[in-house]
């Protein structure tokens, strides 16, 4: 008999902004190596995360990714959850079962792939990592992709979290220092590794099991991550959740270009759907300045980081590859990005 440790991972039902609770759960198990399908549902007491009241608070969680468990070491693990009603349906709260749905009803036949760019902040306190007491530092420029003690901050968290990443399985694809001093970002998604998938619903589950990770890790160093889009006012870079998402009509030289032009049309039409689901004070980084087109404002191009969505100059050149979304903010809800993206592109109707 087996026996491990397993945190049970879900999001809770916070306002504007929905965030990540956990808890451990000892499981005794027999077969080798555990599957997610072998993890038992669990309850937990929905009143305290924004998502039952107290006279009815019973929510169940239901295990839907299992990865190794980079912090407590060998034969624990990470299981992230769905939120469910005591009648097995999906919680309100629960944005990946609209995500399942979207792609069961249409978006499979496309083969969509997806990849994240999630930026974050690291504070001191109140403070973002490596700023003065008093004042500013100097003005953004030498801190992007920065090397030395004068232009990076916060490196010892970074890499422990991107082997803990590796080492969960997660799809890690790569780290860099961001514009803004104390400001990093980590990638998610498609790495041309056979066995890995890069669908969506997948590419998201790896992103907040990747962000309770670092959230998590930071307790180790006494630092916050945190995923506000304009951590700080003034002349400084926004924080952002770049998308990069392709389909097979995208991916396929004969088709490619055409197929790239087409969902740019098709996301030019919802513009205004998608600002709605793509983060909290998201006006407060699209200004039109610091790489982003307006929030009031659809522009596309190739190699434009101030475009809503670029066309890599790589994928111009090829004929074929992928789209960059550059409107979602680092504290979007990934599944919902994810789905009005699939929704969007792939022109899924769904059932209601």
């Amino acid at each position: 008999m087996n026996i491990s440790q397993v945190t049970y991972i879900w999001i809770d039902g916070s306002s504007p902004t929905q965030t990540l609770r956990s808890k451990v759960k000892i499981v005794p198990y027999k077969n080798s190596p555990l599957k997610v399908e072998d993890l038992p549902q669990w309850s937990f007491d929905g009143s305290s995360t924004y998502q039952a009241s107290g006279h009815d608070s019973d929510l169940i969680l239901q295990p839907v990714c299992l990865v190794k468990d980079p912090v407590t070491g060998t034969n624990n693990f990470l299981a992230l959850c769905e939120v469910l009603n005591p009648d097995g349906t999906p919680h309100p709260t629960n944005k990946r079962a609209r995500l399942t749905q979207i792609m069961n009803e249409g978006g499979k036949k496309h083969d969509p792939w997806l990849g994240f760019e999630q930026e974050y902040t690291l504070f001191s306190g109140q403070q973002p990592l490596g700023w003065p007491d008093r004042g500013y530092p100097a003005p953004q420029g030498p801190f992007y992709c920065g090397v030395g003690a004068d232009e990076v901050f916060g490196r010892h968290l970074v890499e422990t979290h991107a082997q803990a990443c590796i080492d969960a399985g997660i799809m890690l694809y790569g780290t860099n220092a961001e514009v803004m001093p104390g400001q990093w970002e980590f990638q998610i998604g498609y790495r041309g590794i056979d066995s890995e998938s890069a669908d969506p619903v997948t590419v998201c589950d790896h992103l907040w099991i990747a962000r309770w990770l670092l959230y998590r890790l930071g307790e180790e160093f006494d630092i916050t991550a945190k995923l506000h889009p304009k951590p700080v006012k003034g002349d400084w870079n926004g924080a952002g959740k770049h998308t990069n998402i392709s389909t097979r009509e995208m991916r396929d030289p004969k088709t490619g270009m055409d197929a790239i032009h087409k969902a740019i049309k098709a996301l030019e039409a919802r513009h205004k759907d998608h600002i709605a689901v793509y983060g909290h004070d998201l006006e407060l980084r699209l200004t039109g300045k610091h790489e982003t087109a307006h929030i009031s404002q659809f522009l596309a191009g190739v190699g434009n980081r101030g475009a809503s969505v670029r066309i890599p100059r790589p994928v111009a050149n090829k004929g074929c590859g992928y789209l960059e979304d550059r409107r979602p903010g680092a504290n979007a809800n990934p599944y919902e990005v994810a789905a009005i993206l699939v929704e969007t592109i792939c022109d899924v109707k769904t059932k209601e």
